[in-house]
């Protein structure tokens, strides 16, 4: 089992503040194990529930009488699946002296469900748990994790092939188990084109209307099921970020997998080798990277976009931090330089830096603004 003692750190910390935990991420990420290795180091008494068993939401049957007794830690995983009992909850919370914290779990946030948990807000943080990352392997796995993606269970797999055939099933019960959730009058089959197509669009701005044809329905059907898609965490949006300038800049927000070992599964690569050789590998390896960075940089009052201008001036990620903007340009090669596009962000957007991130071993200043970081070397460097 590879050791996450940095997500427990984090929840003990929220849970210093706060008396309920949201415990958010995609179906497989390792939230339960998360939670039973946290309840395990609990100097409380700890409870834990599943909702996706019968016998778990039998015991719930009465929410208010089976949690009103209980003091120390709480969790209820899948909480989606009996979103009634989050109603529950915060009438617990409210008692004058409090006796339980609350570690709440799901893998699909519909509008629905974070209404419910805004109520909670008094009390609660939320936290999210991504996949595997970079910075938690060993640098010469990196590109084992770039193929299989961060779901521990597709990484860990005994050979490509293996992780490959997981990743299948993996789509399946999405389709079947957790689709129903999120969308009503959306066929299964449909989604599963939606998915396929969209992954061809991978680190490409948005294009609702041609996805749209393409499947036979409205744009706003299309754009219905990009937001099914990023309430499961399967993918991720980016704004673009609005510059004061004459020129015209994309409007649209560009869309990544958040998962490559997904992306793969749906554009059919099986290996390294293949992955090398596919014309969607650059976008691929950008998408990969973007990810780490977001979760490196992920402070709280941190915001994220991208910019591009019409006349092909870009910036991968932007990020803001208060009234500071730091931009980042990602490229898969192993002799980064400063570009045209580089020079005019930095002329244009006000950047306090621009960062380089490339895939050769080393990083240097490439000038007084502007340094190329290794990928490798993203969770130190950056």
């Amino acid at each position: 089992m590879i050791e996450r003692d940095g997500h427990v750190r984090a929840l003990r910390r929220l849970f210093s503040n706060n008396s309920v935990i949201v415990l958010l991420g995609p179906r497989g990420a390792g939230k339960t194990t998360l939670s039973h290795e946290f309840a395990q180091r609990s100097r409380s008494n700890a409870y834990l529930f599943d909702l996706g068993s019968a016998a778990d939401r039998s015991r719930l049957d009465d929410p208010d009488l089976a949690l009103s007794g209980l003091q120390g830690l709480i969790v209820l995983d899948e909480i989606h699946r009996a979103p009634h009992i989050i109603d529950v909850v915060h009438r617990l919370l409210l008692r004058p002296r409090n006796p339980a914290r609350f570690l709440l779990l799901s893998s699909i946030v519909p509008d629905k469900l974070r209404q419910r948990f805004e109520t909670l807000s008094q009390f609660s943080a939320y936290y999210e748990l991504p996949g595997l990352l970079s910075a938690e392997l060993p640098v010469p796995q990196a590109n084992v994790l770039w193929l299989r993606g961060g779901l521990p269970a597709s990484y860990s797999a005994g050979s490509d092939s293996e992780s490959y055939d997981w990743r299948e099933r993996y789509v399946r019960d999405f389709l079947e188990r957790d689709l129903h959730r999120l969308a009503t009058n959306a066929p299964a089959d449909r989604i599963e084109r939606f998915l396929v197509m969209l992954a061809h669009s991978h680190a490409q701005v948005w294009n609702g209307s041609e996805l749209a044809r393409s499947l036979g329905v409205s744009h706003h059907t299309a754009r219905r099921y990009l937001n099914i898609l990023q309430s499961a965490f399967v993918v991720r949006t980016l704004s673009p970020w609005r510059a004061n300038l004459p020129r015209r800049q994309v409007k649209s927000p560009k869309v990544y997998f958040q998962d490559t070992g997904l992306l793969h599964y749906c554009l059919g690569i099986t290996s390294l080798r293949d992955l090398e050789r596919h014309p969607r590998s650059g976008a691929s390896w950008e998408g990969f990277v973007l990810e780490n960075l977001i979760r490196v940089l992920g402070r709280k009052d941190s915001q994220f976009y991208f910019w591009a201008a019409h006349t092909g001036a870009k910036v991968d990620l932007i990020v803001r931090s208060g009234s500071q903007l730091r931009g980042f340009e990602i490229r898969r090669t192993s002799s980064p330089r400063i570009t045209r596009s580089v020079r005019s962000a930095l002329e244009n957007l006000s950047l306090t830096r621009m960062d380089v991130v490339h895939a050769g071993p080393s990083s240097m200043a490439l000038d007084r603004r502007t340094r190329a970081i290794s990928a490798d070397r993203l969770h130190e460097e950056v």
